[in-house]
């Protein structure tokens, strides 16, 4: 498949200034995705807390660098947002993770892990679901690089944006799904009702051989 990419802004956010600044502007947006980086541990004795935390409109992506600011009143306000949906994938993960740097409560959080087994979608992976519904390829080359580096390069920016991005992406596609615009939901049949399908077709077949 061919590979995705973000082509919106991508905005650092590494002091307190920066957080309330992206924070003001990211207040008025009703949904975003988000999505946390974590710098990974190669050992037992090793333990880190969560670096990144990524939320993207359509068109531009803050990267949150927790590792240096950790979770500010701005931000921590913006998460606890009720008018805002936070929308990502497998989110329990994420905020207990946020929740290790600072105690927050998000209100309003949308699983995509739900919303796909709703229209019959079985993969709960980011990148099979993206591709499902879009035919595009997310890298995940950037996975098991240093999040807390002094300075993060391209490609971790773009890695990062676009995982927050593709959350919200999703989103709007099934909620297209589940209005009907543009598409027709069918149910997923059982096992049982497949099997019966597939005995008609080959009975058919048969009795015309």
């Amino acid at each position: 498949m061919p590979l995705e990419s973000f082509n919106g802004r991508i905005i650092t956010v590494s002091t307190m200034s920066e957080c309330d600044k992206a924070t003001a502007y990211l207040q008025a947006f009703e949904f975003v995705g988000i999505d946390t980086e974590t710098r990974p541990n190669f050992s037992s004795n090793e333990s880190h807390k969560v670096a990144l935390l990524q939320i993207s409109t359509d068109d531009t992506c803050f990267l949150f660098r927790l590792n240096r600011i950790g979770i500010p009143d701005s931000l921590a306000a913006l998460l606890a947002n009720r008018r805002q949906a936070k929308i990502g994938l497998s989110l329990h993960d994420d905020i207990r993770a946020l929740n290790q740097r600072r105690h927050i409560r998000i209100p309003r959080i949308v699983e995509l892990q739900k919303m796909v087994k709703e229209v019959g979608i079985i993969d709960m992976s980011l990148q099979k679901i993206y591709a499902n519904l879009f035919g595009k390829r997310i890298s995940k080359s950037k996975r098991l690089t240093n999040w807390e580096a002094p300075t993060l390069d391209e490609g971790q920016k773009r890695y990062a944006a676009i995982d927050a991005w593709a959350c919200l992406r999703i989103y709007r596609q099934l909620c297209r799904f589940r209005t009907g615009e543009e598409y027709e939901y069918v149910a997923p049949m059982d096992d049982s009702r497949m099997f019966d399908i597939w005995q008609d077709a080959l009975l058919k077949t048969l009795q015309t051989h």
